[in-house]
């Protein structure tokens, strides 16, 4: 089978981590989002869960390409917050993420460049212990076979599909969602178990 085309990696749960610099707490929220509502929704729920910080900074970074993202420093200094943060996030390879770091300030200023470092390094504890997964794409094909290959065929779809439903007619066929880089694999399979009685053709990508 060829290696695995990885498009992306996002997390497979939520993260955190807490530094403290100087006094103040920075407490850093990696979670796996679907869109920039879901993003949202999770930014309240963090500011609900520590309230009353100084800041709330966030990135976020969704899609296979990554070019869908925000940044966003809440009150801090511009562009020490929200972009170092969205620059781990990128280190990782992450999409579909989530970063809030809460900030309780402990009373003394860090200036610039300190502050920046520490926004990152928080973001850095969260994800680097953080689980990751791989996001790959899977294509949808139908398979059309008789009712003599039905026994094969299942046994091929349930090897390689990651889910699968039948429907009984004259023909018996399949609807299947297959990794798009075992395609190939899936395809010989097919043949080989049924003697090339049974086929199938692409629907979509998911």
């Amino acid at each position: 089978m060829s290696e695995t085309r990885v498009l992306y990696y996002t997390l497979s749960g939520e993260s955190r981590q807490e530094i403290v610099i100087n006094g103040s707490r920075f407490i850093a929220t990696a979670v796996p989002v679907a869109s920039k509502e879901d993003a949202l929704i999770h930014l309240e729920r963090v500011r609900q869960l520590f309230p009353g910080a100084t800041h709330y900074c966030y990135a976020y970074r969704l899609g296979a390409d990554g070019l869908d993202f925000r940044t966003w420093d809440d009150g801090e200094p511009k562009g020490s917050a929200g972009k170092p943060i969205l620059f781990v996030i990128q280190k990782y390879r992450l999409s579909d993420v989530l970063v809030v770091v809460t900030r309780y300030f402990g009373g003394t200023k860090l200036g610039l460049a300190r502050l920046a470092r520490a926004y990152a390094h928080a973001t850095e504890m969260a994800l680097s212990g953080a689980e990751r997964v791989a996001v790959v794409r899977y294509v949808r094909v139908r398979v059309f076979c008789g009712y003599p290959d039905v026994d094969a065929v299942v046994r091929i779809l349930d090897r390689h599909a990651l889910d699968y439903d039948a429907e009984y007619r004259d023909a018996v066929e399949f609807s299947a969602r297959i990794r798009e880089d075992a395609l190939e694999h899936f395809a010989r399979d097919l043949a080989d178990a049924t003697s090339a009685r049974a086929g199938f053709v692409l629907l979509e990508q998911s």
